[in-house]
């Protein structure tokens, strides 16, 4: 049969339209999948912290002395400048004493007894790590049972958003002095954990679980809200583990729901490591007043509660630097809320929807 050129051309036409349906059908979710695999293959995780944004103290050979020289917040701190961050970088930590008002510390804990004792009238979030707890580790405190929250495996997270109080301890001036010295930028106070008992957590280092946007610019401070009894679950560490390798999760440094690895792997590498570089443990038996500062990798954990009658309150801080922290997590790339104390800075949480600073009792309160 001959075919006319009417018939070629839908013939032509339709070619064109299964041609299209093939690519749209078949090649375009292919290409997809090649970009994807290449782009799988171009992800590089980190091994290390980036040694361009390092702080200035953990370059090698930094020049404390020269820094010091230079530092004008220096002549109103309470403690020898050079010689705590001679320390900090020999040893990844310093103890700062009897700097903190024990009036202030007071103050706080008068806010959290308030919080636990009208508790159904909060929101605020508490972490419990307790077997019943284990798929919503996270509640409201409203929802928790009173004998759950005023026992162990407890953690009060970021209570400073609603107490001033809590905003002016963990920006005291003491604290504040150092973190800008460590970071010579202004210090961002990120997150922050109030416990009533000894966490008894394994041994581990900060920096996998609390990242800054420069994962490097990151340390902590350890307010006791009490003096520390030995057999309450003391916090330990091992000095000059902060200089350590770091582990690796099987993607990268910093844990996440991808990592080949957990949180147990990671204790054990730990504690072989410190063992095997004879780093020597220490224990934190410090007093209400004192303050203890840790680099973002130093190793440690909580020991195990001897007594469970012992309670070990303590006010928990995490800090980075106004370049490694310029929004606050729950709203990134959105210009903060800034509170502002002695030189420091905290972010108004987005999500807590208008009961920021609820807790006002600390609004008068000068240092």
């Amino acid at each position: 049969m001959v075919q006319s050129a009417h018939d070629r051309s839908l013939i032509f036409f339709s070619n064109l339209n299964f041609i299209s349906y093939l690519s749209t059908s078949i090649l375009v979710p292919m290409i997809d999948r090649f970009k994807q695999y290449l782009k799988k293959q171009l992800i590089t995780f980190p091994t290390d912290f980036d040694q361009q944004t390092l702080p200035w103290i953990d370059v090698a050979k930094a020049d404390i002395p020269e820094f010091v020289n230079q530092y004008t917040f220096s002549e109103n701190l309470p403690f020898d400048l050079q010689e705590k961050l001679s320390f900090w970088e020999k040893n990844g930590y310093v103890i700062l004493e009897n700097i903190i008002p024990e009036n202030l510390i007071d103050f706080y804990m008068k806010d959290v007894e308030e919080l636990i004792q009208q508790k159904d009238q909060y929101s605020t979030e508490i972490r419990i790590d307790l077997p019943e707890y284990v798929k919503n580790p996270v509640q409201p405190i409203s929802a928790v049972p009173m004998d759950n929250l005023m026992g162990r495996y407890i953690k009060i997270n970021d209570f400073h958003n609603q107490s001033v109080y809590g905003k002016k301890l963990m920006l005291h001036s003491g604290i504040v002095g150092f973190l800008q010295a460590i970071f010579n930028q202004t210090p961002v106070a990120m997150q922050s954990l109030t416990f009533l008992y000894g966490s008894q957590q394994a041994t581990h280092q900060d920096f996998p679980y609390v990242t800054s946007q420069i994962p490097s610019h990151l340390a902590a401070a350890w307010i006791p809200l009490e003096d520390v009894h030995a057999d309450a679950g003391p916090l330990y560490y091992f000095a000059g583990s902060h200089k350590i390798k770091k582990f690796k999760f099987g993607n990268g440094i910093f844990y996440n729901e991808h990592s080949k690895k957990n949180p147990d792997d990671f204790a054990i590498y730990l504690d072989k490591l410190c063992a095997q570089k004879k780093l020597k443990k220490e224990t934190l038996l410090i007093k209400k007043g004192d303050v203890l500062i840790w680099h973002a990798s130093l190793v440690h954990g909580g020991d195990p509660i001897i007594n469970p009658e012992l309670t070990r309150k303590s006010f928990v801080c995490h800090y980075s630097s106004s370049e490694g922290y310029q929004w606050h997590r729950k709203a990134l790339g959105q210009e903060p809320t800034r509170y502002k104390y002695n030189g420091g800075e905290v972010f108004d949480n987005p999500s807590l929807q208008g009961i920021e600073n609820s807790f006002k009792a600390g609004e008068s309160y000068q240092e």
